[in-house]
């Protein structure tokens, strides 16, 4: 998959977020000298070549509260694995899920899901929740749980 110079382009621009102004896709289609409608064709043809998968907000969970992180890991059936994902990867709390291969023997874990909480005891809670979920296509799981933050950004090109 290859990406040309505009959507190279708009990912440089928003890759940091989008600016905090009364319209904000105006002023990205502005600085790329094209109309707010062409900024959004382009937006959309990303998406459909899985170039993006969305835009949203994402806020700091640390600066409103929530500052428990768990990772919570799961040794699901693999003929089970997809629809467990769609389940699990709807739940509000949870905020990345992911198919991981097993290394057996030490780690038969093939499903992440991240949660985060104001308290250990609400992380926990809602790990409970997925552990409900995933009933009868789980034979084990655990959660780990952060010590410190060492990267807080996504990619940047």
């Amino acid at each position: 998959m290859s990406v040309n110079s505009i959507e190279q382009q708009i990912i440089k621009l928003t890759q940091e977020g989008l600016p905090i102004v009364a319209n904000p896709y105006q002023a990205v289609a502005l600085r790329l000298g094209i109309s707010q409608e062409r900024l959004f064709e382009h937006l959309n043809a990303m998406k459909n070549k899985g170039l993006i998968r969305r835009i949203g907000a994402v806020p700091n969970h640390y600066a409103i509260g929530y500052v428990f992180n768990l990772m919570t890991v799961w040794d699901i059936k693999d003929s089970d694995i997809d629809q467990v994902g769609e389940r699990v990867g709807q739940l509000d709390f949870v905020s990345h899920c992911y198919q991981r291969p097993r290394h057996m023997p030490d780690w038969p874990y093939n499903f992440f899901a991240m949660v985060h909480g104001k308290s250990e005891q609400e992380a926990f809670d809602k790990m409970r929740h997925i552990e409900k979920i995933v009933a009868g296509s789980c034979q084990q799981f655990t959660a780990l749980k952060s010590s410190r933050i060492l990267k807080k950004t996504g990619l940047r090109i």
